[in-house]
Parts: C-alpha cells; sequence; structure tokens
C-alpha cells in the first residue's frame, strides 16, 4: 500500500481519506485549520507539524488546498519533492505553472473531481503530466476511485470541458431540483412533499440512465407518450429553448475555467 500526504484536509481530501484509509492505505496530513486537522484525525489520520514534514515519507501527495495557494505551497515544499508522485485537485492551476515550482521530472497528475465525492459517488477526470508512468496512473485512479468513478483525457485543455460537465454539473442538477421544488409547492403540494417526490425522481432517472444500455435521448423519448403530460411538458422546455440555455451555460462555465487557468 502506498504512503499519501494530504496537503490540505478541507471537504474534498477528507471525503478521499474517508475512502482510503478503509482499505489500508497509510494518510498522513497538513493543514493550517485546526477543525480541519481535528477531523481528519477522527479518521484515523495522522496529523503532521507541518507539510514539509506531512510529504516526508510519502509516495503520493494531494495537493488539495485552495488554487490561490497552490504554487506558493509547492514553493515551500519544492527542495523535498524528488521521487514523489503528485495530485492535484486545485482549479485552474495548469500543470506547466505546478511543475515549474517543482523539481525537473516530478510526476504531477491534475484532477478534477465533483462534489459528489462527499458521498462516494463523485466523478473525476485525470490528466497526466509526460513524466507519470503507468503505474503511476495506475496509482492515481486507484485514490480517486476511493470516492466514485474517474477516467483519463488526453489533454490538458479537456479539464475545461470537465469542469464546466462534472466539476459544475451538480449545480446545474440542483438547481433543476429546487425549480421543481417550486413549481410543485406553487401548485399545491407542501414542500416535503415536493422535495420528496422530486429527489426520488432525480435519483430514479439517474439510476436508470445508469444501468441502461439505451442513450438519454432514448430514455426520454420512452418516456414521452404522444399527447400526454410528459410530451406537453417537453415542448414548453423547448419552446423557451432549453437546450440552448443548457448548451450557453456550459460554454460559459468552460471558457470562464479557461479564464481562471490564465490569472
Amino acid at each position: 500500500m502506498s504512503t499519501i500526504a494530504f496537503l490540505g484536509a478541507g471537504n474534498i481530501a477528507n471525503a478521499i481519506m474517508g475512502g482510503l484509509i478503509s482499505d489500508g492505505h497509510t494518510l498522513c496530513a497538513f493543514d493550517p485549520v485546526e477543525d480541519c486537522r481535528e477531523r481528519a484525525r477522527g479518521l484515523g489520520v495522522t496529523i503532521a507539524s507541518s507539510n514539509t514534514d506531512a510529504i516526508s515519507n510519502a509516495d503520493i501527495v494531494m495537493l488539495c488546498v485552495k488554487p490561490d495557494v497552490v504554487l506558493d505551497l509547492l514553493n515551500e515544499i519544492s527542495a523535498s519533492s524528488t521521487g514523489k508522485l503528485f495530485i492535484s485537485v486545485a482549479a485552474g492551476i495548469t500543470t506547466a505553472n505546478m511543475l515549474s515550482r517543482l523539481p525537473e521530472g516530478t510526476a504531477l497528475v491534475r484532477c478534477m473531481p465533483n462534489t459528489p465525492a462527499l458521498v462516494k459517488t463523485g466523478m473525476t477526470a485525470l490528466f497526466a503530466s509526460p513524466a507519470v508512468t503507468a503505474e503511476q496512473k495506475t496509482s492515481a485512479t486507484s485514490v480517486l476511485t476511493s470516492v466514485g468513478e474517474s477516467l483519463w483525457v488526453e489533454t490538458e485543455a479537456e479539464l475545461d470541458i470537465v469542469t464546466a460537465l462534472s466539476g459544475s454539473g451538480p449545480a446545474y442538477f440542483f438547481l433543476m431540483m429546487e425549480s421543481m421544488i417550486n413549481a410543485g409547492v406553487s401548485e399545491g403540494l407542501s414542500a416535503e412533499v415536493s422535495t420528496q417526490l422530486v429527489l426520488q425522481t432525480a435519483l430514479g432517472a439517474a439510476v436508470m440512465a445508469k444501468q441502461s444500455e439505451s442513450d438519454a435521448g432514448t430514455l426520454r423519448k420512452q418516456v414521452t407518450s404522444p399527447g400526454g403530460t410528459t410530451q406537453a411538458a417537453v415542448e414548453y422546455f423547448q419552446s423557451v429553448k432549453f437546450e440552448e440555455a443548457v448548451r450557453g451555460a456550459v460554454t460559459a462555465a468552460r471558457t470562464r475555467s479557461v479564464e481562471l487557468s490564465k490569472d
């Protein structure tokens, strides 16, 4: 089993640590915030006295700090970084920027997890720098699949699209659920009943889509009876350009992701 150091012990880090510690990995972490350290300690994670102390015996270093402190952190630990695999979950910080602060030839994986990782149903896309070996890719996959599913992308630019789809995507579904719940209430249901109906419907639709051999468009047509209630609703969505709005939202998120990586 690998020895894994977490620099930053916030929500995503805690989710990943929880998945890994049950698999028998040796984990160490450092976070300047006492509450974060205590949460990690409660999982059974060893708490280090500093970032440098945390990575001293680690094979894998998880960069789980906020994007605006990543580069300063790498400057701080660079001298102790040789031979380690780095995995960054920081949005918008490119591999080129990170590698410029690390020893030459450092293996670095940049990834984009999403918040459902907190309930072990996350989706993570990973991108490997040139120095990452096949064995290290397997290790990185093992780390991220502890909180859901993962896949590899061929180019770093694809991470901007990933951010717009799965990274930001949970908020799109929450907005849809929120809107449906409010609509149910406005039509006369209680908030409790409307919420239960919408959340279970969302869960059921996602499970059906995951388990079915049919694509989402086919499934949508299968539940849309000609002249029925579903057709009336779908036609209304189409009349207000719902699909165009979704495409526009994804494009806006991707554009912003690109902008952030250039800041």
